[in-house]
């Protein structure tokens, strides 16, 4: 028995259809079409359903979270490192200087696929067995701060990731790179109401904690952390937005250190919050 694209075949090895290919323009490539131009790619990957991983390790990873491949774009040194794992999907093998042209860089990790996306949960869905800690996400736009979160939770144990309507695409191909992978450890589900979503947390048993810099606030590590909880994090600029910190049950912060706030460092970047918060969730979890 052999594992081909998240499925075990009993009794069938498949082979991947393996196609040179020459021109950095074949229109049989175009699902990997200007990877750098980010409101290009926002437009082709919804309208096709579809999403990038780049690199072995991160391939394997989607194909085991379930998301069929549609194609592999690869070099022909990395073709062996994964045939047995796309199955009998197309696999598209360009030479380094055509990989290039098509991506716009260089593909380190050797090898991009494009891969379909399977239907997210719904909020109320998801919660159901989310466990006791999640994060929820306020229009967090960069998307490599949103991957590097995503890694920071799964590793420290959240959960669940909430994403408010407005927050990046957890699967646009930066997000995945710099989580590893992580987006396919992590169960997480969008928002389709921005101003009412925290309710429907709320009525799901979760006390919301909303991050802030605001010294005032009640250090994380003294907060009761009793229960479900769901931690909210803000923008990369502003914060959470004056109507989540309302709705929020209590503010939170983490203490910055007197000699800092002299100097004028009042606060961290989002992704360094994160990482501290969900450490700090895990108190009474």
């Amino acid at each position: 028995m052999r594992l081909v694209c998240g499925s075990v075949l009993p009794g069938r090895t498949l082979k991947p259809v393996v196609i040179p290919v020459e021109d950095a323009a074949d229109p049989r490539l175009s699902d990997y079409v200007r990877l750098r131009d980010v409101d290009l790619r926002k437009s082709v990957e919804s309208e096709r359903g579809l999403f990038v991983a780049e690199g072995e390790k991160v391939i394997r990873r989607a194909i085991g979270a379930g998301h069929p491949v549609r194609s592999v774009l690869t070099t022909a040194k990395w073709l062996d490192a994964l045939a047995d794992v796309v199955g009998d999907a197309t696999v598209y093998v360009v030479s380094d200087r055509v990989m290039e042209g098509i991506t716009g860089f260089q593909v380190h990790r050797g090898a991009l696929a494009a891969m379909e996306r399977t239907p997210l949960p719904a909020v109320g869905e998801l919660l159901t067995g989310a466990g006791p800690r999640i994060l929820v996400l306020e229009d967090l736009v960069d998307h490599g701060n949103v991957g590097a979160i995503f890694r920071c939770a799964a590793a420290l144990g959240v959960g669940a990731i909430v994403l408010s309507p407005r927050c990046a695409d957890p699967l646009y191909r930066r997000a995945v790179k710099v989580s590893m992978g992580a987006v396919f450890a992590i169960p997480y589900a969008r928002m389709t109401d921005w101003h009412g979503g925290l309710a429907e947390i709320r009525a799901a048993g979760f006390r919301l904690l909303a991050l802030t810099p605001d010294q005032s606030a009640v250090p994380l590590d003294k907060a009761p952390l009793s229960g479900r909880v769901a931690l909210m994090l803000g923008s990369e600029g502003d914060g959470l937005s004056s109507h989540w910190l309302h709705e929020a049950d209590q503010p939170v912060c983490i203490p910055m250190s007197s000699r800092a706030m002299d100097l004028g460092v009042d606060s961290l970047n989002v992704v360094a919050a994160a990482a501290i918060a969900c450490h700090g969730l895990l108190r009474g979890a």
